[in-house]
């Protein structure tokens, strides 16, 4: 069977991967020249190292990621602990592969590494995707045509690919929006800061971990805004972030005052969808369910969504994609969709204003870490049940 996947990113290069293992032709279209060093840190929980495991890129990614042993939530005046939660070999031994933080471009990298150079293309950009009972062809720029069995649209949260899908749909605006920078190890060492911190104040949300072995400080500051332009490479004007964490923990704000390039983006989501498919062309990743990621959930979910899309598609013959790509969206758009859910509801529960709420909130995830050790979305990490859940 042959498949075209249409976006390099963390999602297609996993779907890419996932297909090949699955013994399909598979390739991959990226717009970009080449792929670039974009983005910043992602937190893989062990339902998505799980993928990396079945890809057999699990060590390489490891090697390259920091192990947190937890995950300390503070308050955002004056960085008192309101609980902590257990990650590290605890985690690992309960749920059967490890929790990793890792630099987005090395977790891109070593997916990207594995795809042969035959068959990917970039610098082509894609401008429609068409199909009938026999086949899917893909149109790029240059006016050539692809033809395919199947048509994976890992295209973003911009996607094009939706659109020609389902009609008018536009990225929304989640009225928040982010700072995010890299620190060396040295310019933090003398702050005595957790191994992951996630600090809860009105409005904003401050949160930072180790990449790339603890060699660089991950730096992610929330904040409710009214607009803000969805980049990658977007710059903060010098000091911005200080104004808008003004009064916070001394800690947070050295943290974002040592931090040299910040960038600012603004977080987008999608309606969630009754389905991702069509025939022989389906969404996969941000492009089917984009979600602010206030579970750090997004690579998961389109980590999990290769898995199931390559499961589903193994030894499946071209007259037989469309009724794979159903089982497909069956298994992971309920599962994405309450992903989606969650995230936002997180994002509220985070932001809350002092008083009697933050407070009870506060009260709650202590209870709940002293009684449980691992945070709440750990129930969806069960080791003993791969296949389901992914």
């Amino acid at each position: 069977m042959r498949a075209i996947v249409v976006g390099a990113g963390i999602g297609g290069l996993a779907a890419t991967l996932s297909l090949r293992r699955a013994r399909h032709e598979v390739t991959l279209i990226e717009q970009t020249p080449r792929l670039t060093e974009a983005g910043a840190g992602i937190q893989l929980a062990p339902h998505a190292t799980r993928v990396l495991r079945r890809l057999d890129l699990l060590d390489a990614v490891a090697a390259q990621a920091a192990r947190p042993s937890g995950m300390s939530f503070r308050t955002w005046s004056d960085g008192a602990e309101i609980c902590r939660y257990t990650l590290g070999r605890e985690a690992e031994e309960a749920f059967g592969a490890p929790y990793l933080q890792v630099h987005r471009a090395d977790l891109q990298h070593a997916l990207a590494a594995t795809v042969p150079p035959r068959s990917m293309r970039l610098n082509t950009p894609v401008v429609g995707i068409d199909q009938d009972d026999e086949g899917a062809c893909v149109t790029t720029a240059s006016g050539e045509r692809l033809e395919a069995d199947l048509v994976v649209a890992a295209d973003g949260v911009r996607s094009a690919a939706r659109q020609w899908l389902f009609g008018a749909d536009e990225a929304l605006f989640s009225r928040t929006a982010a700072y995010r920078a890299l620190l060396p190890v040295d310019e933090v060492a003398d702050l005595d800061l957790p191994d992951t911190g996630v600090w809860l104040g009105p409005d904003r949300h401050f949160v930072h971990y180790w990449v790339r072995g603890g060699e660089l400080l991950n730096v992610v500051a929330v904040f409710r805004t009214e607009a803000a332009q969805e980049s990658w490479t977007a710059r903060a004007e010098p000091g911005e972030q200080l104004r808008e964490f003004d009064g916070w923990d001394s800690r947070v704000l050295t943290v974002l005052a040592r931090a040299g390039q910040v960038f600012r983006y603004g977080i987008h989501t999608r309606v969630p969808l009754a389905r991702w498919n069509i025939g022989r062309v389906t969404l996969l990743g941000d492009s089917a369910h984009a979600m602010v990621p206030f579970q750090a959930q997004g690579a998961a979910q389109a980590l999990l969504d290769a898995a199931v899309l390559g499961d589903v598609l193994a030894g499946a013959t071209p007259a037989e994609v469309p009724d794979a790509l159903d089982r497909y969206v069956r298994r992971r758009l309920a599962a994405a969709t309450s992903t989606q859910a969650t995230s936002a509801r997180t994002g509220e529960d985070f932001h809350l204003p002092d008083g009697p709420e933050a407070r009870a909130r506060n009260a709650r995830m202590a209870a709940y870490a002293a009684e449980h050790g691992f945070m709440p979305q750990a129930t969806t990490w069960a080791a003993d049940a791969p296949d389901e859940q992914v």
